[in-house]
């Protein structure tokens, strides 16, 4: 058996040259990975959120509808309490009485003994005090013929 390398020498250190195409090809590679790993992560981030939009919608939307069934419910009750029967009830058991055909007064006219003169306080200057009005009468209207 023959022995091709002595063991006795070394062999030279070989210096090899950088191949700068192949750094820039593998940096250029690097890069183009990174992007569309950044990509893949944007996707995944907006896919996520479109999920949590969807949930947050569909929990408003239970909300909204109940919210809408409370609306209506007490728009019923409204409508109950309101009603006609139910209000004379409750008239009747706070002792009110039905209006009689006497007391009804369809043109609105006042009777002497429904007036009553407005108090003006002692206070006021003599000016005012002199120049009230009273609220309860219409003011008379007054002719714009020349006299």
């Amino acid at each position: 058996m023959v022995r091709r390398v002595p063991s006795k020498h070394q062999n030279n250190p070989i210096a090899r040259e950088l191949d700068h195409d192949a750094i820039f090809r593998l940096a250029l590679l690097l890069a183009c990975g990174l992007i569309i790993a950044g990509g893949f992560l944007y996707a995944g981030r907006q896919h996520f959120a479109a999920l949590r939009y969807g949930y947050e919608t569909e929990n408003l939307r239970k909300i909204r509808d109940e919210l809408g069934e409370e609306r209506r419910r007490f728009l019923l009750e409204r409508e109950e309490a309101m009603s006609p029967a139910r209000v004379e009830r409750a008239a009747r058991e706070l002792g009110l009485q039905p209006m009689q055909s006497s007391q009804i007064d369809p043109l609105g006219r006042t009777t002497m003994a429904e007036e009553k003169p407005v108090a003006v306080p002692q206070k006021l200057p003599s000016k005012l005090r002199d120049n009230r009005v009273d609220l309860a009468r219409p003011p008379k209207a007054e002719s714009n013929k020349p006299t």
